[in-house]
């Protein structure tokens, strides 16, 4: 009996510390897959914070001052043709240029 005794105790010590390493183990790697997630969450924030602020970046002076000469120029062939008057050339010009 004594025989028998002894080998189902060490059966419960084995199975006890496989069970407390597997479930140190498991908590371990939770952390570690939470920490990539919260760091992958923030990298994409930064992302969608960058490409919403490039395109406002991106739109240089020398585009804004092309749009005005075009519009100066559509202006100014409507007054050639006789469409606008002196004075509405005038305040259109004004309104383009600001």
């Amino acid at each position: 009996m004594p025989g028998l005794l002894r080998g189902v105790a060490r059966t419960a010590v084995v199975a006890g510390t496989a069970t407390a390493v597997s479930n140190r183990v498991s908590r371990r790697q939770a952390g570690r897959w939470a920490q990539q997630d919260y760091e992958r969450q923030g990298y994409e924030q930064q992302a969608v914070q960058q490409q919403e602020a490039a395109p406002a970046a991106a739109q240089p002076v020398a585009d804004d001052m092309t749009d005005k000469i075009d519009q100066l120029k559509q202006l100014a062939d409507l007054k050639a043709q006789g469409v606008l008057t002196d004075e509405e050339f005038e305040a259109q010009k004004r309104r383009v240029l600001g």
